[in-house]
């Protein structure tokens, strides 16, 4: 594990996806990141996943992805006694993430101003689905109801089958990325000037701020961004095609890459067809422009013409399953995942995967295994600093 928050303490008091997994960014990074559970089931994610059998031991693969490197206590924040156990944590850490509903740490008197009082310089990071503030604050949200509202789904699929849900859990996954940043600048500030903060992240609008290129579109220029399949608005050809054997993204976007693709692919003339020849006559013709290069894409596999194209500068790559990708060398020499062996109600190691960067040469890596539910109760609070302790 890599150690640039080393000596930082984190509560993770998340549920399900965006807290676990902003809190899962922080601990690759060396924070001590304390999972705060519920003593009856903790994290829902326990209970989640394609295995029934983890799924009833606590461990479900939902919650096995997102949760490795932390260290977890069980308290009843509905109990005196484990509310003040829970501000003896509080006094110790340096941040704070929690996913659940605006209102829910104030009516349990631990808001943020309350938790300010034991630790003035906490950063504290509320997830949710809409932020702390605003006529729909109150709704429960879930991530396929932030990929409907947020317009992502209107915009995912082809002219006839949109709107289509994002094949895995995008709004939430971006909710904790931006929690993550957020909480590490926070911390920035937090070590320079003692000074904490309160940092309100809001799905939708994450969300929405990673559909810049559409939502741009539309504000500027006055388009509205419309479904498009596998193709790319911005240029032509940009998009999935069939070959000989297997699908092949090609995303031959400037006008030299275009002239060489038509070169490798035995069809010069195509570059200087009065329907091909200029990047915007090529938008308008794509439908035209992808038959004739499917035709020449027939006589050989998704994997020659992958190599032959990159070898000559023309951007292209397989359409990959999750399986067939893991199983790539370009992921496996890179240390994309780590194993560990004998965890509770597992015969076979597990393996989970790190984040999506390296530092200097090296793959932050968890060091420890997700934690079964209130694993490290004597352990976390045997250490607590003295200051810190109560005669409870």
């Amino acid at each position: 594990m890599t150690d640039l928050l080393a000596g930082i303490r984190v509560l993770d008091l998340t549920n399900v996806l965006a807290g676990p997994y902003c809190a899962y960014q922080l601990a690759l990074l060396g924070a001590d990141v304390i999972k705060v559970e519920a003593p009856r089931g903790g994290d829902l994610a326990r209970q989640l996943g394609a295995s029934p059998k983890l799924n009833q031991a606590g461990m479900g693969a939902s919650f096995l992805a997102q949760n490795a490197g932390k260290r977890s206590v069980v308290l009843d924040l509905k109990k005196e006694a484990d509310r003040e156990r829970f501000l003896d944590l509080v006094a110790s850490a340096d941040a704070l993430v929690e996913n659940f509903r605006p209102g829910v740490m104030e009516r349990l008197g631990l808001g943020y101003e309350a938790l300010k009082a034991v630790r003035p310089g906490l950063v504290y990071c509320a997830i949710s689905g809409f932020g702390q503030t605003g006529p729909m604050r109150d709704n429960p949200a879930y991530d396929q109801i932030i990929q409907g509202l947020s317009g992502i789904m209107s915009i995912t699929g082809t002219p006839e089958t949109a709107p289509l849900r994002v094949g895995y859990p995008v709004a939430d996954t971006l909710g904790g990325l931006v929690g993550a940043f957020a909480i590490a600048a926070a911390l920035v500030k937090q070590k320079t000037s003692g000074e904490g903060a309160f940092l309100d992240v809001s799905m939708l609008e994450c969300t929405l701020s990673a559909l810049g290129w559409p939502v741009s579109n539309y504000l500027t220029a006055g388009v509205e961004p419309k479904p498009m399949g596998n193709e790319n608005m911005t240029a032509a050809p940009s998009g999935a095609f069939r070959t000989g054997d297997g699908l092949l993204n090609i995303a031959a976007n400037k006008q030299e890459q275009f002239v060489t693709l038509c070169q490798l692919i035995g069809q010069p003339e195509l570059a200087s067809d009065s329907r091909f020849a200029e990047r915007e006559t090529r938008k308008q013709n794509r439908a035209a422009l992808k038959v004739l290069i499917e035709a020449a894409l027939a006589s050989a596999s998704a994997v020659a013409w992958e190599e032959k194209f990159n070898r000559a500068g023309v951007p292209a790559g397989r359409v990959l399953t999750i399986p067939q990708v893991l199983e790539e060398r370009q992921v496996t020499e890179r240390d994309m995942t780590t194993r560990f062996q004998g965890l509770p109600g597992m015969e076979q190691p597990l393996t989970v995967v790190r984040g999506g960067f390296m530092v200097d040469g090296a793959a932050p890596l968890p060091v420890l295994p997700p934690p079964v539910l209130g694993e490290h109760m004597d352990e976390v609070f045997s250490d607590l600093p003295p200051r810190a302790r109560r005669s409870a």
